[in-house]
């Protein structure tokens, strides 16, 4: 009775149309649409005490996913029993009765399970590409850290991808933010011998603000960008053609290559980036990841010259 409001005045908005039922017990006391938002309020009070948005839902509302989940995923604590409704998908969390380890966000609302521990729930869930995308995805959107995951995950007791999470870590840890990085770093740089770059540092734009290169090798003045497309979207396509203009202008090269170029072919990838490297002075070797990889038979070209 916060509201002050009697049964009998509650039964008259709902009577007028003032008021509409959502879930029982749980009121929209508004006219129009009925949002996406206002659905995941209204699980999250209608689950009660100690409920928490979790899993998908929990991503969907930090930004670690775009697309809405068609059902409301909701946490409550598994000493609580909650009547299931259509369009809720019911959780029960062992962790959210644990008073020493809070993995609901503490100011967030609606109220929702932590960007780390929900995130962890999904990738349990998924198989091991949709979990090294969803990690890289969130650390690269800057929503959480190697770091914060690690702690998360050291914190449960068991995990279905535990060991593949922790190598995926190690990578972000080193600047790796997506899946086709790490295909680069994995299958082109590491095992060919090429030099290991620096990965997603912030630098200075030459219009202003931050910029973030996907690999720099910074004695070589070469950069490589790796376009997936959601990274890189086509209606956008005209930044990256301004930034490698301005990299061009101050004596750096820049290669790009997409999905289909690290996975179908990744000899020749390498083969390409350590020419252009050893024209710029590296004087390294490549190596063969297979016998009759023409990464291994590539001719080392003459280093350019720089003009006086």
């Amino acid at each position: 009775m916060r509201l002050n409001l009697s049964s009998a005045a509650a039964r008259t908005n709902l009577d007028n149309g003032r008021w509409r039922v959502l879930l029982p017990g749980v009121y929209a006391t508004f006219t129009g649409p009925v949002g996406p938002m206002a659905m995941v309020w209204s699980a999250v009070l209608y689950a009660g005490t100690g409920a928490a948005a979790c899993g998908p839902t929990a991503l969907w509302l930090t930004g670690a996913i775009d697309e809405r989940p068609a059902l409301v995923h909701v946490a409550v604590p598994a000493s609580r029993r909650v009547v299931r409704q259509p369009g809720i998908r019911i959780h029960l969390s062992r962790a959210l009765d644990d008073k020493v380890r809070d993995i609901a966000h503490p100011s967030a609302r609606p109220r929702r399970l932590r960007l780390e521990w929900a995130l962890l729930e999904v990738c349990d869930r998924e198989n091991s590409s949709m979990a090294i995308h969803l990690i890289l995805q969130a650390i690269q959107r800057r929503l959480t850290t190697a770091g914060r995951l690690r702690a998360a995950l050291g914190s449960r007791l068991r995990h279905r991808w535990r060991q593949l999470i922790c190598e995926i870590l190690a990578e972000a840890a080193d600047g790796v933010a997506s899946p086709l990085e790490l295909r680069y770093r994995r299958e082109v740089e590491r095992v060919h011998g090429l030099p290991a770059g620096l990965r997603n540092q912030p630098e200075v734009a030459p219009a202003g603000g931050r910029s973030y290169r996907d690999v720099r090798y910074a004695g070589w003045r070469v950069l490589v960008e790796l376009d997936g497309r959601k990274a890189h979207p086509e209606d956008q396509s005209f930044r990256d053609y301004r930034r490698d203009n301005y990299a061009a202008v101050a004596g750096e090269t820049v290669l790009r290559y997409g999905w289909r170029d690290i996975v179908g072919r990744p000899c020749e990838v390498a083969s390409q980036v350590g020419q252009v490297l050893a024209l710029s002075g590296w004087r390294g070797s490549l190596v063969g990841c297979r016998p009759g990889c023409p990464a291994a038979a590539t001719s080392r070209p003459t280093p350019r010259l720089t003009p006086p």
